[in-house]
């Protein structure tokens, strides 16, 4: 009967065994309806024994012997018969059969049992009745299953791979016309709404994730191609309506824009051709991944028009009826289909994708002869209002809804029904897989079928048209960054394709007419003369274009791409679309500033488009001045420009030849812009910028150092100025890379001293020492760097940039210039007593060390500020120290006699320092007792040893001292440890 069964060896492998499995199949009117096998597989798809099994039966016809129903069978056995029959079958598998055999026997010798109500017997081998719903066996639960485990790794471990060839493996069933596409779809469906995380992203208000999102609309499309099936049963779709809407109506359905939370009233909604639509488009009710669907579930393929358009390539009107408008051809009797646009596609979709290729491609051309039509009427309407529209400098949106990142993508599906016409493969392959195929399609001209005179069209150029035609069209920028991020990605995809497309004098000529349009195009072009303020930008779209035109027709490429150069919602005065303009555009709300979340990646398409064309402009004055001009007109971030400026720099420098100047002046213009840029704003990377432009000006040549040198206060700080500029300027590098002549060689070094100059008189803390730096070798110039530096002194200057100049200057030959600035420097300078570590005592020590070599005066005239500035002992008493081990005056002054004697503590000026340190130890001593604990008291009685040394440098020291003892002992009697301690040492 229906019923197939086998055994299956399966061959010894290395590591496992020969292993045998049964095999049971039934069929029923070509389809296999149930399948069971002893390895247990679990999987959606058919285990290899299955269909090892199955192919026997398809090849070997004849070696599988044919048999009736068992029932037939049965029918023929008399009593005997039947006996020996079932007591045999029994003993055959008694272990398995006797429970069941002896249960059946119970109830058939119970006259009211179950079994004695029904008349006859079932026979699994004897296939179902003719009425029987008869489909493909599918394992539904191990498709709920799967789904659920895919959807737990939340797109990790290739879950998202996994999940995506599901829904190619429905798209194959549909296609196949297979009645579990819609089945397997389902089960798809509900895990996914089972999904937990759901909730959960609900609860939070935050978007679901990025890979997520992308399966949930893969599974809006598929239910859109379900239900648009052009021979589904009307039960059947009414039976998928009340799921969608089930669905649909639960709360954490995902929405169809990508967001929980901000349910705003939004735009971007379908509007139909008519415009009575339009008047609740504002108020949008709640719009899930499945409105679509549910919305298809009202399209119909009654149309006695559309039938005609879907069954016959030479539908046309006939020749006398061609004059006048008319809404079902266009002027050569081809047929229109005049319907929203992505409701056209997604029936293009359906047909596709239920296995009507043919009548996939009739439509399409159809909807592309209606999109010219309306693309020539546009034109005209455009031209009407131009002078208008241009005065005014901006313009309403006629596209409320985007085609380029639509849900359900029109022409992505367009592109793709005509270019699978034209594939030079043997397989038709309809899927729509991201493996990457690793060698892109070829493609060859398949003449469009028409009933009209021979059209010289092919299919490939339509489908370079229609997918210009919809990448050029003008859209208002959707809210929300999920559909925001749409329209990139899906612009991306097209152009991805586009580039597999080879460009031949055909498709040429396509190209160039498309794009004349669209610059022609007016308000309905993303590429016309005036766009609105939020219209989405073109620039990845425009640099395909460029690339693909230049070869072709370099003038058009460059007025294209310089005019979609623009961003006007960077723009500050923004011109808002006019309401109470006549032809029912629907404008934007104008106060509203937007929230573009993709602008990042917007502004840096603009900077690649920019850089494409500096690229190619490469040697041409002319173009690079116009590009320059775009660029410094349409880009508005500092970073993007310094990013245009490196590429043309690297362009301009190739390693292998010589650098073009015309692109190294263009480099340099756009660094000067960014220097100027970023001058007041802060910049992390302001730094690099700066010794990236003295690299490109050097480059340029001389000239333009000296430029940057005389005009530093637009584009550099005085810091930068001096020890990044100028001092790059002036490096033995600079000088051997441009091989200057001696008179070039001191034009850079005045300019770069005039420049130091400057700087140190607007920031002398920052810029002093590298001013006397950069004018070493010119006197005049150091010295009037050096007066800037003391007049600075008293007022602008710390402690810590003075003794750095001082230092500076002794290391240089000056030591009466660096006591004067150390001087000064002291005069700063606060050292507390406890500040026995402070970074300025190396100073402090310094200076008082080269007022001694310089003398006698020198000393004296320091020693008063030191003991005004310094009150820590151990510092006072090291100073004290040094000055008594060598004579002053050691650094031999031309000019001045030197005693040689050593100094005594006892005259001025040691004495002022020997009382300053001995009081400043008194003071320590007491401050340090106020608060010391036990474990501190062995390192006090140390300090106290060190002060017994300064205190016997006075003449009646030792008495000072034991008088200090005994007052110690008198005030701190109470800490009896300690003073026990004191008169151990000290007595």
């Amino acid at each position: 009967g229906f019923h197939l069964s086998g055994t299956v060896t399966e061959p010894a492998t290395a590591t496992e065994p020969e292993m045998t499995y049964k095999v049971a199949i039934s069929f029923d009117r070509c389809k296999i309806t149930s399948v069971t096998c002893g390895c247990g597989n679990k999987d959606i798809f058919y285990c290899a024994h299955v269909v090892a099994l199955s192919l026997y039966r398809i090849r070997k016809p004849d070696q599988v012997k044919l048999r009736l129903p068992i029932s037939e069978t049965l029918f023929q056995m008399n009593r005997d018969q039947l006996q020996k029959f079932v007591q045999y079958l029994i003993t055959a598998h008694h272990t398995e059969v006797l429970p069941t055999a002896q249960k059946l026997a119970d109830e058939i010798l119970s006259s009211n049992s179950e079994i004695n109500q029904v008349h006859g017997a079932p026979d699994p081998t004897a296939g179902a009745s003719i009425d029987d719903e008869n489909c493909w066996h599918l394992d539904e639960e191990q498709v709920r299953e799967q789904v659920k485990l895919f959807l737990s790794q939340g797109g990790y471990y290739g879950s998202g791979k996994q999940l995506n060839s599901m829904f190619a493996k429905v798209r194959e069933m549909l296609r196949m016309r297979d009645s579990n596409g819609a089945r397997m779809l389902t089960l798809i469906t509900e895990q996914f709404m089972a999904d937990p995380r759901l909730s959960l992203w609900r609860q939070q208000g935050t978007g679901i994730t990025e890979k997520c999102r992308q399966l949930w609309d893969e599974l809006g499309a598929l239910w859109v191609c379900v239900v648009l099936n052009p021979h589904c049963k009307l039960e059947e779709k009414s039976c998928w309506l009340r799921q969608l809407r089930k669905w649909g109506e639960m709360d954490v359905c995902p929405l169809e824009d990508g967001n929980y939370g901000n349910e705003l009233p939004n735009i971007t909604n379908a509007l139909t051709q008519s415009s009575a639509h339009n008047q609740d488009s504002l108020a949008r009710p709640r719009r899930t991944v499945f409105t679509r669907a549910i919305e298809g579930c009202d399209l119909h393929w009654q149309d006695s028009h559309l039938q005609r358009i879907i069954s016959s390539d030479f539908y046309a009107s006939p020749s006398y009826q061609r004059e006048g408008e008319s809404l079902l051809f266009n002027s050569q009797g081809q047929p229109l289909w005049l319907e929203h646009v992505p409701t056209a596609c997604a029936r293009v979709d359906a047909l596709r994708s239920h296995g009507y290729p043919r009548e996939a491609l009739r439509l399409t051309v159809a909807i592309i002869n209606t999109l010219r039509l309306q693309q020539q009427r546009q034109l005209e309407i455009y031209k009407h209002q131009k002078k208008e529209l241009l005065q005014r400098g901006a313009t309403t949106i006629t596209n409320l809804e985007g085609w380029v990142g639509h849900p359900l993508n029109p022409i992505g599906c367009l592109f793709l029904t005509l270019t699978e016409a034209c594939r030079l493969e043997e397989e038709n392959c309809l899927e729509i897989s991201d493996a990457g195929d690793s060698k892109p399609p070829v493609y060859q001209h398949v003449p469009v079928m028409t009933g009209s005179q021979d059209s010289g069209e092919s299919y490939l150029s339509l489908a370079l048209e229609v997918a210009l035609m919809g990448m050029g069209q003008q859209r208002v920028m959707p809210e929300g960054l999920y559909a925001q991020d749409k329209v990139c990605r899906n612009e991306e995809q097209i152009i991805a394709r586009l580039q597999d497309l080879e460009l031949d004098p055909v498709l040429v000529q396509t190209l160039r007419k498309q794009c004349i349009l669209l610059l022609e195009g007016g308000p309905f072009s993303g590429l016309g003369e005036v766009i609105h303020r939020e219209s989405v930008p073109m620039h990845t779209f425009a640099k395909y274009l460029f690339s693909a035109l230049l070869p072709h027709d370099a003038d058009l490429a460059y007025k294209l791409a310089l005019r979609a150069m623009r961003l006007p919602v960077l723009e500050t005065t923004a011109p808002s679309g006019d309401v109470t303009h006549p032809h029912h555009l629907v404008s934007v709300v104008p106060s509203r500033y937007p929230r573009w979340f993709t602008l990042g990646h917007l502004e840096s398409q603009q900077c690649e488009l920019a850089s494409t064309m500096l690229t190619a402009a490469k040697g041409d004055m002319l173009r690079l001045r116009t590009v320059l001009e775009a660029i410094q007109k349409n880009i508005h971030s500092s970073s993007l420009i310094f990013k245009l400026a490196q590429d043309a720099f690297k362009i301009a420098t190739p390693a292998d030849s010589n650098s073009d100047t015309t692109l190294l002046n263009v480099a340099l213009e756009l660094g000067l812009q960014v220097m100027r840029m970023t001058l007041s704003t802060l910049n992390w990377r302001r730094r690099e910028m700066v010794r990236w432009l003295v690299t490109c000006a050097t480059e340029v040549g001389v000239r333009a150092l000296v430029s940057i040198l005389q005009s530093w206060y637009s584009l550099f700080t005085p810091t930068e100025a001096t020890s990044i500029v100028a001092a790059t300027v002036m490096s033995h590098n600079t000088i051997l890379r441009l091989s200057l002549d001696y008179p070039q060689r001191e034009e850079l070094a005045s300019c770069a001293r005039t420049l130091a100059l400057q700087c140190a008189m607007k920031d002398p803390q920052n810029c002093a020492l590298s001013a006397l730096t950069l004018c070493e070798k010119d006197h005049i110039a150091f010295e009037t760097a050096y007066q800037i530096v003391i007049d600075a002194a008293s007022t602008g200057m710390t402690y810590t940039q003075l003794f750095t100049i001082a230092r500076y200057m002794e290391h240089r030959g000056y030591p009466l210039r660096a006591f004067k600035l150390a001087s000064l420097a002291m005069t700063h300078l606060n050292l507390a007593y406890n500040q026995d570590t402070h970074p300025a005592i190396n100073d402090v020590l310094w200076a008082c060390a080269l007022s001694h070599s310089l003398g006698k005066n020198e000393l004296a005239a320091i020693i008063p500020l030191v003991v005004k500035s310094v009150h820590c002992a151990t510092v006072l008493s090291d100073i004290l120290r040094r000055c008594t081990m060598t004579a002053p005056g050691l650094a031999g002054i031309p000019g001045r006699r030197n005693s040689g004697k050593l100094m005594s503590t006892d005259k001025a000026p040691l004495r002022q320092l020997l009382d300053a340190t001995i009081s400043a130890y008194i003071n320590t001593t007491h401050s340090r007792l106020t608060h010391i604990s036990p474990r501190h008291y062995g390192e006090f009685i140390e300090f106290l040893s060190k002060a017994r040394e300064t205190f016997l440098l006075a003449q009646d020291g030792h008495i000072q001292f034991a008088q200090f003892i005994d007052n110690l002992k008198q005030i701190y009697k109470g800490k009896k440890k300690l003073m026990l301690l004191v008169r151990e040492r000290f007595g």
